[in-house]
């Protein structure tokens, strides 16, 4: 093949990929005026976060008593602004009616959820101090609690996950989810922001653990790598479409562990001080207190006869 067709190959991939029926079911149309979404500034808004609730530990800068409320505020302020504008743009992603949309009342909405999710930063601290002490404590190769916030996955995941069910709970579209799904491309952890989970949660080495939508975890729950709370199965209806919004996920009380590659599925109750051992497969209700573990494989005989 010579460069000479080059040209008219590409052109003719142009016009497949222009054709309605080609890109009618995964093109977001875009109407005048209409923010986007951005992943490079939801980034930036995490890291600014990061900043605040965690300070002296990211962006570069030190923290002092002297001006650590100037540092705070000038952050604050940033992400604010920053905050609002993805706001907006998930609001208009979001739209069924673009056309019937009030984009100045829009604005005002953005900027009062962004007020109302800064208001929210010291109690998502607060729990956060509590999920980085169950990481510390909960691991005899954690050095310091520094060492917690600067290098567990398990941290960044779950930070990523109090700002984005903050963020849900306030009623915010879309970027949520794009929050949470950056924590999980960052660490291999997938938590869905419409979870609920309660304080001291941490996630020992974390790659491939999963957390269903309508899950619910309360306190002092640890969980090992690999671990998935998911669902069993998705009730159909009568086109034969999965019903959503029905809570199918586990339920998980205080104080209960989960051991790698374990499997919970459906709404299930896992009963608080209850032990999930290693590899388990768990489709049932499971009493307070249990120790749910694998049977031990029958031990097999043989002998050089052929015999036993």
């Amino acid at each position: 093949m010579t460069n000479q067709h080059f040209p008219e190959i590409i052109q003719k991939a142009i016009g497949e990929l222009s054709r309605e029926q080609s890109y009618n079911s995964v093109c977001h149309k875009h109407y005048l005026d209409h923010y986007m979404p951005s992943a490079r500034n939801l980034s930036e808004v995490v890291d600014l976060i990061r900043e605040i609730l965690f300070p002296g530990y990211f962006g570069g800068s030190s923290a002092r008593p002297e001006s650590i409320q100037y540092y705070i505020g000038v952050n604050t302020e940033k992400l604010y602004e920053l905050l609002s504008m993805e706001i907006m743009a998930g609001l208009c992603f979001s739209c069924d009616s673009p056309e019937k949309m009030d984009l100045e009342n829009q604005k005002e909405k953005a900027r009062s959820m962004a007020a109302s999710f800064v208001s929210q930063l010291p109690v998502i601290r607060q729990v956060l101090v509590t999920d980085v002490e169950a990481a510390f404590l909960g691991d005899p190769a954690a050095q310091s609690r520094g060492e917690v916030i600067f290098c567990y996955p398990a941290i960044r995941a779950i930070t990523n996950y109090r700002i984005a069910h903050s963020l849900l709970e306030l009623g915010v579209p879309l970027i949520p989810r794009i929050i949470s799904e950056m924590a999980h491309s960052e660490t291999g952890i997938d938590i869905h922001p419409r979870a609920k989970i309660g304080d001291y949660f941490t996630i020992d080495h974390g790659t491939g653990v999963v957390v269903g939508a309508t899950s619910i975890i309360g306190n002092n729950v640890k969980l090992y790598q690999g671990v998935t709370l998911g669902a069993k199965s998705f009730p159909l209806d009568d086109d034969g479409n999965p019903i959503k919004g029905i809570d199918r996920h586990p339920i998980l009380e205080d104080n209960v562990i989960i051991y790698a590659q374990a499997t919970i599925l459906g709404r299930v109750t896992i009963g608080a001080n209850t032990v999930i051992g290693g590899n388990v497969w768990v489709t049932g209700d499971v009493p307070a207190g249990s120790k749910l573990v694998q049977f031990k494989p029958r031990e097999v005989l043989y002998s050089d006869g052929g015999g036993i």
